[in-house]
């Protein structure tokens, strides 16, 4: 069965969407099936693939909302074995259309599940907040992946993420945990990177990547021409970076076994 990741951090601007996007294409690039859920309603993970929103009919507030498969409201991009689930802005109101569900932290698990054989790995980008889109990608997900910028305000608000994936563990998705911890826009000469390390390394331990994800501007353009780094430009050091980090994720995925039922 597959394996569900979650890439999380509720601080935006940390290379979350960057790092959901690149370990997605070059897992399909391994040669593993990968489904991509983008629950983040400005849906640059959706557009960072190419996938424009003019051409959706259905996305993942239909799965949501609507009840219809993700079967259903999948789409194809340039990377072949990756398939995309989509987000709209109309996903911005599924928080409130959800609140009065039963069970309204479970939907996207639920869905994931009635739908995942055709699936090696799944890669849900979380919005950056803890709102109940969050928590539904927190529920779905076997682990997580926590993007961390190596800034003087890169650890505010983990404690309370901590606490929040505690919850979340304790009631809910008791299997849940911390995969990897992934040190983004890094610059090894500075001290203050070296301070942000050090201390990401004491919350964390063993869990974070001896990869960091370098400051690249290449990374920063594939967005806009609707590619991810390993078809934008393989040989830059964000790419190289990338795909380590996807041939760590690969070998704890081989390990878990896939989500709960």
């Amino acid at each position: 069965m597959a394996t569900v990741y979650a890439v999380v951090n509720q601080k935006g601007g940390v290379g979350k969407t960057t790092t959901a996007v690149n370990l997605s294409a070059y897992l399909a690039l391994f040669g593993e099936r990968v489904l991509m859920v983008d629950t983040d309603p400005q849906g640059n993970a959706t557009s960072g693939l190419g996938i424009r929103r003019s051409t959706i009919e259905r996305s993942i507030y239909d799965v949501l909302v609507n009840g219809c498969s993700i079967h259903e409201c999948v789409h194809s991009c340039a990377v072949q074995n990756l398939s995309v689930l989509p987000a709209t802005l109309e996903l911005a109101a599924a928080e409130v259309e959800l609140m009065p569900r039963i069970s309204r932290e479970t939907v996207l698990r639920n869905a994931i599940m009635s739908d995942i054989t055709d699936y090696d790995f799944v890669i849900i980008d979380a919005p950056p907040s803890l709102g109940l889109l969050t928590l539904n990608a927190l529920c779905a997900a076997n682990a997580l992946i926590l993007p961390i910028q190596t800034e003087y305000f890169a650890l505010e608000g983990i404690s309370h993420l901590v606490r929040t994936i505690e919850m979340v563990k304790q009631h809910i998705n008791y299997e849940l945990d911390v995969a990897m911890v992934i040190l983004t826009m890094a610059d090894t000469r500075t001290k203050l990177a070296q301070q942000v390390s050090e201390e990401v390394h004491r919350h964390f331990t063993e869990r974070v990547s001896s990869t960091q994800v370098p400051r690249n501007i290449r990374l920063s353009e594939a967005p806009s021409h609707g590619l991810p780094i390993a078809l934008y430009d393989p040989k830059s050091r964000g790419a190289l970076a990338y795909k380590k980090l996807a041939q760590e994720l690969l070998l704890d995925g081989k390990t878990r076994s896939g989500p709960r039922s």
